[in-house]
């Protein structure tokens, strides 16, 4: 164990940046919960396809600003960044609260909060990686797993809040909640200085490393269709009338249940046979799961194990891809690797849930080739990622 492995400071930072994906990417996976009640209520008169561009949205510019945001994190640390975001995040929830147009949530709870998420998750991320060598992808994997913690709970909340308060104050009480983690996060996560090192905004250096795009070409077919599950897998349970309108989130709940187990125990498993040789496996039977699991679930049994199987592997993908891009990076470039990365990802992840929505609306709210689309584009994400463990180390057995 080295000693930066054993350093107090790590586990603070751990600690926070935990929070802050609770409270960040955690709420933004509750996104199929404000969908479902969308649907029925201020956009009522707006299809699918039109929602779910507010949570597009979100995606796409928490993924597209991920490099100026590493960039930004490289050369101040996180704390500037992240007071930032969770201005930003109180901001845009609180104009979300009192939006009753369509443009006004694509604006306020689309762009705002998906940039508030980036300024949040990027600088955790980053500055807990410079804490850890040996341990690196356990301690981003807890960190990770505040996500799916996050996912677990505003879900529950946010319904009955919903019906108990309305809609305005629900919202506003988890604005309260976040704001308190961003506090405490603004606290604890700080990062390990490195030798100074000037670079500009864009680092052409990174598009020619072979692995490094190979890892981002699969990450970009896997999150053109690893989001659609969370986006539509209530709408699924209601249109089959599996659920009721009042109980349909809890399968949401489930699978980001299953999240925060896979968010955890891969990324300690990685840590022992290599984190490539996990990222590979587990993105592969998550597409699978898509085309057969939820292909074939036609009762609420069946809907719940997959949310579940699908939360646990996908949450796999999310917990240690972060770890195999700091594995081939310098540590003064993770902030921007990381950030590239996920800005080179956002136009999938952009254009995921819209294409899903018009495949419902075109096939007459059949759900066929959406789950198509998401299991098969995952399938051919993985296989980008062997490609990368295979140019990093040709032998199979190798801990990589």
């Amino acid at each position: 164990m080295t000693k930066r492995d054993r350093g107090w400071a790590g586990w603070l930072a751990v600690f926070g940046a935990f929070l802050a994906l609770f409270c960040s990417f955690g709420q933004m996976n509750a996104f199929g919960t404000y969908q479902s009640w969308y649907s029925h209520h201020q956009l009522s008169s707006h299809s699918q396809f039109s929602i779910s561009w507010i949570g597009s949205l979100q995606l796409w510019t928490f993924f597209f600003m991920g490099g100026p945001i590493g960039r930004l994190f490289d050369a101040y640390g996180p704390s500037p960044v992240m007071l930032f975001g969770t201005v930003l995040l109180t901001f845009s929830m609180l104009m979300t609260s009192i939006s009753t147009k369509y443009y006004e949530f694509l604006l306020f709870q689309g762009f705002f909060f998906g940039l508030s998420v980036g300024s949040l998750f990027y600088p955790s991320l980053a500055a807990v990686s410079t804490h850890f060598d040996e341990y690196r992808a356990s301690a981003l994997g807890v960190v990770a797993a505040g996500s799916g913690v996050g996912g677990v709970v505003y879900p529950i909340m946010l319904r009955q809040l919903f019906l108990r308060t309305g809609y305005a104050w629900a919202v506003r009480a988890s604005t309260l909640l976040s704001v308190a983690c961003c506090i405490v996060a603004l606290v604890t996560v700080k990062r390990v200085e490195g030798p100074k090192k000037c670079s500009g905004w864009m680092d052409v250096k990174m598009l020619k490393d072979a692995c490094f795009m190979l890892l981002t070409t699969g990450s970009f077919f896997i999150c053109l269709g690893i989001f659609t599950p969370f986006f539509y897998i209530v709408n699924y349970a209601e249109d089959r009338a599996l659920v009721s309108q009042n109980t349909g989130f809890y399968v949401l709940s489930v699978m980001n249940a299953g999240g925060v187990f896979g968010r955890i125990v891969p990324a300690i498993l990685s840590d022992k046979m290599g984190r490539y040789n996990l990222l590979m496996p587990t993105s592969f039977l998550a597409g699978l799961s898509c085309l057969v699991f939820w292909m074939l679930a036609k009762n609420v049994i069946a809907v719940m194990g997959f949310a579940a199987v699908y939360g646990f592997l996908s949450g796999a993908f999310i917990s240690v891809i972060t770890p195999c891009v700091a594995q081939i990076s310098d540590i003064n470039e993770i902030g921007s690797r990381i950030g590239a990365l996920y800005t080179l990802i956002s136009i999938p992840s952009l254009i995921g849930g819209p294409i899903a929505g018009a495949l419902i609306q075109c096939q007459g709210g059949s759900y066929t080739g959406v789950i198509g689309l998401s299991g098969s584009s995952i399938i051919i994400g993985s296989l980008f990622i062997l490609a990368c463990r295979l140019r990093i180390n040709r032998n199979i057995c190798a801990r990589v």
